[in-house]
Formats: C-alpha cells, structure tokens, sequence
C-alpha cells in the first residue's frame, strides 16, 4: 500500500460519497478521535449519525452538547476542503481556513471580538504549563515556521511531526489548536506522498507526553513512534479496503 493509492481513493471516493469505504470510514474514524481529544461528548454511533443523516439519537439521560455537533460537522467539511486543496502547498491562509471552517458557528456573538474565527488568537495561552507565542509575535512565528519548512527537500514523515511541534509550540489560535495541526499532518503527508494518520484517542496520553517531551526535551522518540503506529494502523485500514477493492476488480 502507497500512498499515491490512498488519495486517489479518497478523492475519488468524495465524489461519490458512498458509505462502506475508506474516505467514510476516514471521515468518521477521524472527526470521533481527534474531537474527542478534546473533550467532545460525541461517540463514535453518534458521529457516524451526523455524517450519514446531519442528527443524533441520544440516550434520554444524555445532555447533548450543541458545539461538539457542530464540530463533529465542521470536521468533516474541514477534511473535505483538506482534500480538494491536496494539491495546493500549505500556506498561512490555508491554515488560518482550516481554522474558520473547524470552529465556524461555535462562538457566542459577544465572545467574537476576543476570540476570532479564522485568524490568530488575540488573547495569551498555555498549554498545560508550556507557554505559548504572545499574540503579538504569532504571525511572525508563523511566517518563519513555514518559510523553514517549504526550504525542506523531500519531505519525511519526521519533518511533518517536526512542523507539528513547532505550530503546536506557537498555538497560534485561541481555541482547535491540535485539531487544526493534526489536520495538517494528515495532509502533508499525501501531499508528500507519505502514508497519512490521525491519532486514535486511546493513545491520547502518548500523543500529549510526546508532545511535551519533544518540546521541554528535545526527545523526539516518544512522539515519532505514537504517530508511526498511528500510520500503521491506517495502513492496514487502507489496506483492508482498497486490496480487497483490487483482488474483486481482478
């Protein structure tokens, strides 16, 4: 399995939009896992229901959280704008885009002059106990992260978690800071013909000490080897769908 052969099925696949394959299963394995990282309330039925019939059906006692469904939905429109600009290189606008399509519709009107939908946060952050870029230097940051990674040449899966680190260090938005920069890994490595993956919740607390690890310590061990079992795990998924396609064309 290549990855040349995963996009081509995912963008083909979008066009059809079809249950049973791999860019549905991809479009709900991924929304599930990497919202609920970050807290959302949504299971894995409940966001398959929201992709195939826009509802939910929740157990009585259930307290349905609007903003974890209208994320759940903006999930699977930011993952198909990832792929209908899979061609495209990665730049700020595309990035502050993915931001505005994530998060567009959660933020009450009077927090909208504070926390800005599609562009760069205005009030400081942390993460955990790690502090973050000032507002006032994000776009600077920005500009010189990628600026080191288009002078990249042939791009390795150790360059994009390299990118990851470095744009999670800045958290450049006020709120879908690591579902925006998983995103952008997914996409760089099709984009770099490397076998995409996004991070399963139940290996949440590796991707979080990896994290950190990486950016307190330099050690970088602890985060390559989460997101290379993430990409095996993906690859047997891809491959369970697209090498039974291939044996039943034959």
């Amino acid at each position: 399995m290549d990855a040349i052969t995963i996009k081509k099925a995912l963008l083909q696949q979008k066009k059809i939009n079809l249950p049973g394959n791999l860019y549905y299963k991809t479009q709900i394995d991924f929304a599930y896992n990497t919202n609920h990282m970050e807290g959302s309330t949504i299971t894995p039925d409940e966001t398959r229901s929201i992709y195939d019939t826009g509802t939910i059906l929740a157990d009585n006692n259930k307290v349905i959280v609007i903003r974890d469904i209208t994320e759940t939905q903006n999930h699977f429109t930011l993952f198909n704008y990832m792929l209908d600009t899979i061609d495209e290189p990665l730049t700020e606008d595309m990035i502050k885009h993915f931001h505005f399509l994530l998060k567009n519709g959660t933020i009450s009107e009077e927090d909208k002059e504070t926390i800005a939908i599609g562009d760069y946060k205005k009030l400081a952050n942390y993460v955990g106990d790690i502090k973050t870029t000032s507002p006032i230097n994000v776009s600077i940051d920005m500009k010189e992260l990628l600026t080191w990674y288009d002078e990249l040449s042939n791009k390795t899966i150790e360059d994009i978690i390299e990118f990851h680190v470095r744009f999670e260090k800045i958290h450049p938005f006020q709120d879908g800071n690591g579902r925006v920069g998983r995103m952008i890994m997914f996409r760089e490595c099709l984009y770099n013909d490397i076998i995409p993956f996004f991070i399963e919740d139940r290996n949440k607390d590796f991707y979080i000490r990896g994290i950190k690890e990486y950016q307190i310590n330099n050690e970088k061990g602890y985060l390559i080897d989460t997101c290379l079992n993430s990409q095996d795990n993906y690859e047997k998924i891809a491959k369970y769908f697209l090498e039974n396609k291939e044996n039943s064309d034959k």
